[in-house]
Parts: structure tokens; C-alpha cells; sequence
């Protein structure tokens, strides 16, 4: 008897979700995902400019095809390698392809729901989800394959700054920038990722005015390097001499992308071996440095961003803020070391924040209802070892699982599209095996959708 799994989320977690359930499972796939499945937040509203910082050779969707996401690229007149850095609208257009393939290939087998889910509950027959609409969709088993929790609110922002015209919440938000005064002192808060393509958006623009980047450690990401084969490190358990084992192979070999690259397979295993104190360590005196090593510039980024910093467009700077208020058409920012500054846009780029703090309307439901709870220094949620959602008593639902960026915490490397399709495998393949373990039982049919993927 086919089962049913719903896959809330249909951004990059939940499109590689669904596209390994059609392909190692028999299920009916229910995908509930109110933009553009495939977009989510990193694709959906990315420009041209907005360039992949990985490789497109390790970018494939298909885990037993590296080379498929450069063949879909060239079969559609892009000129791409398997080490060039392409733009992010690119890989979101793929992930919808690649959907719209496997809908054709299994036809019959997936339904795409356009309206947000508002509530889950769940009892011995498996989960139900409330839809913002009304309807009620039953299933044998889902996936949250959300993304990663928000941003939290800045420090020191007030009631009245975060109301300001000024202060920008969400840069990815529709037409966000577009408000802030061309020539005008802008603030980034955050020196990541999120805080460059803000700043390039601004450059594409017009904008024109100096552009201030702050973080508490004031550190941009590194830039990649020529493609290379990775350095293997001996096995190391502990945190300190970890460090030390990295320094040192890093000076011996003259450059450190290969050592870190080298260490990113064995990331989770080292995380997992780790004490609760080392973990903590890590995350407050070390993880900063390890995340610009890791999550890096694409070179062609890299350069734009240098020349921005040499011309004095673009200056980035320790700090944290300790106040943010309205001051007349603009911000007053107060740091914390007394210094104020005035600027006419203050842009929140800090990327996700910890739970439940920074949760999402979903997210914050499900922690109320006791369904899911944090899981280890709020970084995502509690699973099991296979990614199954913990309640709030520490029980596992072995019918509630989860990918990707909401398993940080109980793992370390899982945000990046390597990992996420690994995860997104090893679900569908225990999904198949527990299917057919299940005793039967007359099937529930779900409501079917008023939409399908577009042909």
C-alpha cells in the first residue's frame, strides 16, 4: 500500500527531500510550499550578482550524478565547469527543474500545497496539518524542511527603531532596500554572507553612500582559492589540540583552504564527540573564525568586495550596537563602547539566531504545542541520531523528522547542499524500509491540491 509523507518547506532542504522520497520510496508525496518550490529564501530572491559560494561542481541535487546540476547548466546555454561560481537564480531555476522532472518521471505521485502550514498535531495514525486556508492534510509521516530559524531582533533595537522606515527587519524581504535614500550612511549589522550580498545589492542600485558593516569580531568571510585536493588530518578528539593540529598543517602547507577542506567530512563526528563544555567553547571563542574559513566568497565576490573597501565605500568595523533609535529621518546607533553614529538605513544581516528566540510563526507553534523543543545551545531542534523530532519530554515521534539547517546543534555541517542531500538519502531510504515494515491498513486520502507544479 503506498504511503503518504508531507514535506513542509520547499525551499533547497525540502526540494532535495522530495526529490529522494520519488525516487528511493513508493510514496505519495504531499510538498506544502507557498512561494516557488526550489526558490526558498537563498534562491528565491537572489540577483545576478548573487553568486553560489560553492562550487556548481558539488552542488548537484542528484547523489548518484556529481555532474548534474553543470549538465543541466550547459544544456541550457550556460557556460559553466564544475569549479565555476554561478549565480544563485541559476540553482534555484534547477532545483524547480529538477522537480518538474521527477513529477513527470513519477507521475502521479507528488501534490504541491500553496498555503503555509499553521499547525501540526499528531496522533497514532500519523500527522495532520492545518493549512493557513482550512484544509486538513492527513499523512503517514512528515518532514520539516523549513530552513534555519531567523534573525533575532538586534540587541538594544527599540520599539520605536524597529517600526522606523529606516530599519530594514529582512533584506530578502520583496523590494526591502528600495526605500533607503540613495547617498545616505547605511548600517549592516552582521560582516557574513547576508551583509555582502546586501552591499552589492546597494552597489547594483546606485545607491552611492558609504556603507558600514559591524560584527562583534568585525570578520568578512574568506575568499576561495584554485580548486585543490583535500589534506587529510590525523584523527584528533579534542577541541584544543584540534586547533593546534590545524595552525600547524595549515603554516606547513601554505594555504588553509585545503586543510579546512579536508576536515569538513569528519566535522560531525568530531561535534558529536565533543563535551558540552568544548561544544560551548567552541561556539564562543572559535566557531566566528571557523565559519569565514568555511563559508567562503566567490572570487569574483571577493574582488568587488576589496575594491568597495579600498575605495572607502565599504568600511567594516568591530562592535556591537547597544542602542538603536529614531533620530529624526533616520537611525541613532550607540555602540557599545559609548561612540554614536547617525545613518539613514540600519539593514539586520545576521543571518539565524538561536531558538526559540528566533523562531518563525511554524516553528514557535510547534514549540508551544510541545511537539519539537531546541535542541543543543538553541541552534536547531532536538533529533535523534536519524533526524526524527524530539517533544518537549525528550520522546521521539518516529513519525516527525526534520533536515538540514534545523539539525545544527546535533550536528555541526548541515546547511550546505553536500550534507542536506546526504540527510535527504538516508530519510528516504529509512522511510522505505520502516514502509515496509508497517503493517497494513486502509489508505486515508489526502485532499487533493488546487495546484501542481507548472508544466
Amino acid at each position: 500500500m503506498r504511503r503518504t509523507t508531507a514535506v513542509i518547506g520547499g525551499g533547497c532542504s525540502g526540494a532535495l527531500v522530495v526529490l529522494e522520497l520519488l525516487r528511493c520510496t513508493d510514496d505519495e508525496v504531499l510538498l506544502i510550499e507557498p512561494g516557488t518550490p526550489g526558490a526558498g529564501v537563498a534562491y528565491g530572491a537572489a540577483r545576478p550578482w548573487h553568486l553560489l559560494n560553492s562550487r556548481a561542481g558539488a552542488m548537484s541535487a542528484d547523489p548518484d550524478d556529481p555532474g548534474h546540476f553543470v549538465t543541466w547548466l550547459r544544456g541550457r546555454g550556460i557556460a559553466a565547469g564544475p569549479d565555476d561560481f554561478v549565480s544563485r537564480r541559476h540553482f534555484g531555476r534547477y532545483l524547480y527543474a529538477s522537480l518538474e522532472a521527477a513529477a513527470c518521471a513519477y507521475p502521479g505521485r507528488l501534490r504541491l500545497f500553496d498555503s503555509p502550514v499553521a499547525r501540526v498535531a499528531t496522533g497514532p495514525d500519523g500527522p495532520a496539518l492545518v493549512l493557513a486556508d482550512g484544509r486538513l492534510l492527513r499523512a503517514d509521516r512528515a518532514v520539516l524542511a523549513v530552513g534555519g530559524s531567523g534573525g533575532g531582533q538586534p540587541a538594544g533595537l527599540t520599539e520605536a527603531g524597529r517600526s522606523h522606515p529606516g530599519y530594514v527587519a529582512d533584506p530578502w524581504a520583496p523590494r526591502a532596500l528600495d526605500a533607503i535614500p540613495r547617498g545616505a550612511r547605511v548600517l549592516l549589522l552582521g560582516t557574513g554572507l547576508t551583509a555582502i550580498d546586501v552591499m552589492l545589492s546597494l552597489v547594483e542600485a546606485g545607491h552611492g553612500g558609504p556603507v558600514t558593516a559591524v560584527s562583534r569580531h568585525g570578520l568578512l568571510p574568506r575568499a576561495h582559492g584554485a580548486a585543490g585536493p583535500p589534506v587529510t588530518l590525523p584523527h584528533q578528539t579534542r577541541l584544543r589540540p584540534l586547533m593546534r593540529q590545524l595552525r600547524v598543517a595549515a603554516a606547513a602547507h601554505g594555504d588553509w583552504r585545503p586543510v579546512v577542506d579536508g576536515l569538513r567530512p569528519h566535522l560531525d563526528a568530531l561535534w558529536t564527540g565533543f563535551s558540552a563544555e568544548e561544544q560551548d567553547r567552541f561556539l564562543r571563542h572559535v566557531a566566528r573564525h571557523w565559519e569565514v574559513h568555511r563559508h567562503r566568497m566567490a572570487p569574483a565576490v571577493a574582488d568587488r568586495v576589496e575594491a568597495l573597501r579600498a575605495s572607502g565605500d565599504l568600511t567594516v568595523r568591530a562592535g556591537r550596537p547597544a542602542r538603536i533609535e529614531p533620530a529624526g529621518p533616520g537611525l541613532l546607533v550607540t555602540f557599545a563602547d559609548g561612540h554614536q553614529e547617525r545613518y539613514g538605513a540600519v539593514v539586520a544581516c545576521t543571518g539565524s539566531c538561536r531558538l526559540p528566540e528566533a523562531a518563525g510563526p511554524l516553528l514557535t507553534t510547534l514549540l508551544g504545542d510541545g511537539l519539537v523543543r531546541p535542541g543543543p545551545h538553541g541552534l536547531g531542534l532536538d533529533v535523534d541520531a536519524a533526524g526524527r523530532l524530539r517533544d518537549a519530554a525528550g520522546r521521539v515521534n518516529p513519525r516527525l523528522w526534520t533536515v538540514g539547517p534545523l539539525r545544527r546543534g546535533a550536528l555541526w555541517e548541515t546547511t550546505a547542499v553536500p550534507e542536506i542531500r546526504a540527510q535527504a538519502r538516508a530519510l528516504a531510504e529509512q522511510l522505505r524500509t520502516v514502509g515496509e515494515r508497517m503493517e497494513e491498513r486502509p489508505a486515508r486520502p489526502a485532499i487533493v491540491a488546487v495546484n501542481q507544479l507548472a508544466a
